[in-house]
C-alpha cells in the first residue's frame, strides 16, 4: 500500500479530506505521517484525533533550511513514505528534500495556475475580478507553484460572492479533487 506523508501548516482541511477518503475506501493509501512546521497548528490536534503519527518542528530551531529538510528526509525514509502531499504547507521545498523525492511531491493550489501563484491566490483572483478561478494540483519543483500540472478544476465566481464565499467554494472543490487525484496517481503507479 502506498504510504503518504501530508505536510500542513494550518487547520488541515485538506488533511481531513484525505483521511476521510482513506477511511471510506476511495483512497487506497495509508497516511503514515503528518509533518507540520507550526508546532501549535490545529492540524496537529486533528492528526492526534485520527491517530496519525506526527512530526512537528519549528524551523527556527535549525541553523538553516538544509538542516531541517535533511531531518525530514531521514524521517520520511525511516517511515518508507512513497508520496509527499503538501496540503497548506506554507514553505518552498528546497533541493535537500526535492532531490530524494523527485516526482514524488505534489501540491494543491487555490487557483488555475499559472494564474495567481503564491500567497493569497483566492484574494488575488477575487481582487482581480476574474469570473473563473479554481484549483490546481501540481508536482513540486524548485519554483513557487511552477511544477507540472496534474489536475485542475474551475470554480465560477458569481457577482454576489464575497471573498469568504469564494474560499468556501474553492475548498469544496479541493476536498474532492485532491483525494481523487492522489488515487489516480497511485493507480497509474506514479
Amino acid at each position: 500500500m502506498t504510504k503518504i506523508a501530508v505536510f500542513a501548516s494550518g487547520t488541515g482541511s485538506n488533511y481531513d479530506a484525505i483521511i476521510e477518503a482513506e477511511k471510506n475506501g476511495t483512497l487506497d493509501a495509508e497516511v503514515a505521517l503528518l509533518v507540520c512546521d507550526t508546532p501549535n497548528a490545529k492540524v496537529l490536534e486533528k492528526a492526534n484525533e485520527y491517530g496519525t503519527p506526527t512530526f512537528a518542528f519549528d524551523p527556527k530551531q535549525y541553523r538553516n533550511k538544509e538542516m531541517f529538510e535533511a531531518k525530514l528526509v531521514e524521517i520520511l525514509q525511516l517511515e518508507k513514505v512513497d508520496l509527499i502531499v503538501l496540503a497548506g504547507y506554507m514553505r518552498l521545498i528546497g533541493e535537500t528534500l526535492l532531490r530524494p523525492f523527485e516526482g514524488k511531491i505534489i501540491n494543491i493550489h487555490p487557483s488555475l495556475l499559472p494564474a495567481f501563484p503564491g500567497l493569497d491566490a483566492i484574494g488575488q483572483a477575487f481582487d482581480a475580478g476574474v469570473k473563473v478561478s479554481g484549483v490546481t494540483i501540481h508536482y513540486v519543483d524548485e519554483g513557487m507553484d511552477t511544477g507540472k500540472i496534474i489536475a485542475q478544476a474551475p470554480v465560477q465566481i458569481e457577482d454576489d460572492m464575497s471573498r469568504e464565499d469564494l474560499q468556501k467554494a474553492v475548498q469544496q472543490v479541493e476536498h474532492t479533487l485532491y483525494p481523487a487525484t492522489i488515487q489516480k496517481l497511485i493507480t497509474r503507479g506514479e
